[in-house]
C-alpha cells in the first residue's frame, strides 16, 4: 500500500513531530542492539569466564541503562506520533467543516447528511492509527533491519545475508494479501457509510413513518443493512487473521533458520559464542519492525480509504457564500432589499426553480409570499439567508450586492424562523442564548412573555434552566414553536424572514403570539412565507408565487379587486393551508 500524497502533504505542519516519532523509535532500536550486546556479554562472561557479580555489575548498570533509554524512546515515539494524528486529525475537522460551511445548499444538498457526519466522525478517526503508527511504522520498517544489518554483517557475514534474503519475504506476502484485503476493506467502509446515511433518514422520517404506519417495515430493512455490514466486517476479519498468521509464521521461521545455521556452526566450534548470542538475540528485533507493520496494515488500510471519501468532500466544488472582496454592512431601516432578475435552477429539474424574480421591499415593509408547494418560496428565502447564491441576476441591498457583503455578518443581521424549527438537547435558557449568549435571564423570561410561553415555564420545577430533550421532545409542537419564537424576538434584529411562524398553535394562542408578532414586525423589514391566509392582513405586501415566477403582487385589498389567483385561494381556502 502505497502512501497517499495528498496525507504526506498534510505533515507539513506538523513534521518536526513526525520526525520525531521516526527519529525515537530509531533511537530505541540502537537501544535493542545495545541490550543485545550487553545480554551477551553479561551471560559469557558468567557462564564461560566464570565472572563474579562484582565483576559484571558495571555491565548490569549499562543495560539497566539502555533498557530505560529503549523504552523512554519508545514511549516518546508514541507520544509524537500521536501528537501528529491529533494535529492533523483536527487540522481535517476544521477544513471539512469550514468547506461545508462555505458552500451553499444549492451545491451540497445531495448529500447524505448521515454518509457526511460519518465521514466527519468515524472517517477523520480512522486516520488516527495511520498517522500515529502505520506511516511511522512503515519508515521504521525499513530504517530499524538496515541498521541491525549494519552491525551484523562485521560480525558474521553468512547471518548477514540470511537476513537480507529473509527479510522480503514478509512485505511480500503483506503485498499479496494486500490486493484482496484493499477490496474487502474499501467495501466495508462503503458499507458503513451508506448505513450511516440510512439510519440517518431513517431516524429523521421516524415521526413521518409513524404517521402513514410504516414504521415497523423499516425493522426489515435495518436487520438487512446490519446484517451487510456484519458480513463485510467479517469478511475484511478474516483476511487480517489470515494475514496476521501468515507474517508470524514468516518471521518465526525466519527467526528459525537463523537459530539453526547458528547452531550448526557453533556446535563445530565456527563462531564464538558471544557473537552467536548477540546475533540470535538480534534475530525477532530484525523483523519485529516488519510485523508491526503487517499488524497495523489494516488499520492504515482503512484509514486511506477514509481519507479517500474526506478529499472528496474536499473537492466539491460550486458557489461559494463567501469571496475575496466581501465588504461589512450595517443595515439600517432606509434600506430596501431588491431582487433583480434572480434566476436559480437546480440540477436535475427541467424548469427553473425561480425565473425572472424582480421584487422590492420597501424599508420596514412587511412582504408575505403565498403559493403551492414547489413554487419557490422556500428558495426565495434561502437566496436572502444566503444559504447559496443566484444563477444570474443579483440581489440589492441599499446600493451594495448582497454577494459583496460578508455573509457572516450579512446573517448576524438577519431573525430567521424556519418552519421546523431545532431545538437542541439543553435547558430553554441555553436554547435561547444560542441566539445572544449575553442575554440576561429578565431578558429570556420577557422574550418568552412576548412568545406566551412564560406561564409554562414558570411552572416547571427548574424554570428557564429545564432541559427540553432533543429536539425538544419534552415539548409540545406549538411550545416549540413558541419557544423558536422567543428566539426570534430575543434576537431583535432589522431583518425578519419567517416560514408560517403560528404553525402548530392552536387558535387562542395563535391570536396572542400574533399581536406580539405585530408588534415585533413594525419598523422591521419581514419577508413573510404564509401557508394560511389569514394571517396576512397584517402584511403591507403579498407576493403570489407560481411555477418560480411571481404571477401577482400587492396589497391584499388591490389583489381581491382582481379576479386573479390570489382571489381565486382567498376565497376557496379561507384559514386553511395554501
Amino acid at each position: 500500500m502505497r502512501p497517499d500524497k495528498r496525507l504526506l502533504g498534510l505533515l507539513k505542519d506538523t513534521l518536526p513531530d513526525f520526525v520525531q516519532s521516526i527519529a525515537m523509535g530509531v533511537l530505541a532500536a540502537l537501544a535493542i542492539i545495545g541490550q543485545a550486546y550487553l545480554i551477551s556479554r553479561i551471560i559469557a562472561e558468567v557462564f564461560l569466564y566464570n565472572s563474579m557479580l562484582l565483576d559484571v555489575q558495571y555491565l548490569i548498570g549499562s543495560l539497566a541503562a539502555v533498557s530505560f533509554l529503549r523504552y523512554a524512546a519508545s514511549w516518546q515515539s508514541a507520544n509524537a506520533g500521536n501528537k501528529t494524528a491529533v494535529f492533523i486529525k483536527t487540522k481535517l475537522r476544521l477544513q471539512l467543516f469550514k468547506h461545508l460551511k462555505q458552500m451553499d445548499t444549492k451545491t451540497i444538498k445531495d448529500e447524505r447528511s448521515g454518509e457526511v457526519s460519518n465521514t466527519l466522525l468515524n472517517g477523520v478517526e480512522s486516520l488516527d492509527v495511520y498517522f500515529s503508527s502505520y506511516l511511522p511504522q512503515l519508515f521504521l520498517s525499513t530504517l530499524i533491519p538496515v541498521l541491525i544489518l549494519f552491525f551484523v554483517f562485521p560480525i558474521d557475514v553468512l547471518s548477514g545475508f540470511v537476513f537480507l534474503l529473509t527479510a522480503p519475504l514478509i512485505p511480500v506476502f503483506m503485498i499479496l494479501i494486500g490486493h484482496v484485503a484493499n477490496a474487502r476493506t474499501q467495501k466495508q467502509w462503503k458499507t458503513l457509510s451508506r448505513m450511516s446515511a440510512f439510519f440517518m433518514d431513517t431516524l429523521q422520517g421516524l415521526t413521518t413513518l409513524k404517521i402513514l404506519g410504516r414504521s415497523k417495515e423499516q425493522i426489515s430493512h435495518i436487520e438487512q443493512v446490519s446484517e451487510a455490514f456484519r458480513k463485510t466486517t467479517m469478511d475484511v476479519l478474516k483476511i487480517a487473521f489470515i494475514s496476521a498468521l501468515t507474517l508470524e509464521l514468516l518471521a518465526t521461521l525466519s527467526t528459525a533458520i537463523i537459530a539453526v545455521e547458528i547452531g550448526l556452526r557453533l556446535l563445530y566450534a565456527e563462531m564464538p559464542f558471544q557473537k552467536a548470542l548477540f546475533i540470535l538475540i538480534l534475530a525477532p528485533e530484525f523483523y519485529q519492525p516488519l510485523r508491526q507493520l503487517g499488524a497495523r496494515f489494516h488499520d492504515g488500510m482503512q484509514g486511506l480509504h477514509a481519507a479517500e471519501r474526506i478529499f472528496n468532500i474536499l473537492n466539491i466544488q460550486g458557489h461559494q457564500t463567501t469571496n475575496a472582496s466581501v465588504k461589512k454592512h450595517s443595515f439600517n431601516n432606509q434600506d430596501d432589499i431588491r431582487f433583480e432578475g434572480v434566476h436559480v435552477h437546480y440540477d436535475g429539474n427541467d424548469k427553473p426553480t425561480l425565473n425572472n424574480i424582480n421584487l422590492k421591499l420597501q424599508p420596514s415593509e412587511t412582504c408575505a409570499v403565498v403559493g403551492s408547494s414547489g413554487s419557490g418560496k422556500s428558495t426565495l428565502i434561502n437566496l436572502l439567508l444566503r444559504f447559496f447564491e443566484p444563477d444570474s441576476g443579483s440581489i440589492i441591498i441599499g446600493n451594495q450586492p448582497l454577494e459583496q457583503i460578508d455573509v457572516y455578518q450579512w446573517r448576524e443581521q438577519i431573525g430567521w424562523l424556519p418552519q421546523k424549527p431545532y431545538i437542541f438537547n439543553t435547558t430553554l435558557a441555553e436554547n435561547l442564548r444560542l441566539v445572544r449568549a449575553s442575554a440576561t435571564d429578565e431578558e429570556i423570561m420577557q422574550a418568552l412573555h412576548l412568545a406566551h410561553l412564560d406561564a409554562f415555564v414558570s411552572d416547571l420545577p427548574l424554570g428557564i434552566n429545564t432541559p427540553v430533550g432533543e429536539n425538544g421532545a419534552r415539548l409540545s409542537g406549538g411550545q416549540k414553536q413558541r419557544l423558536a419564537l422567543a428566539r426570534l424576538f430575543l434576537r431583535d434584529t432589522k431583518i425578519a424572514v419567517l416560514d408560517e411562524p403560528t404553525a402548530n398553535l392552536d387558535a387562542n394562542i395563535e391570536r396572542e403570539v400574533e399581536e406580539s408578532l405585530t408588534q415585533f414586525m413594525q419598523h422591521r423589514t419581514t419577508l413573510y412565507v404564509a401557508h394560511r391566509l389569514h394571517t396576512l392582513r397584517r402584511a403591507d405586501q403579498i407576493v403570489v408565487m407560481a411555477d418560480g415566477q411571481i404571477v401577482e403582487h400587492g396589497s391584499q385589498s388591490a389583489l381581491l379587486q382582481q379576479n386573479g389567483v390570489y382571489k381565486q385561494l382567498f376565497t376557496a381556502y379561507q384559514g386553511s393551508a395554501v
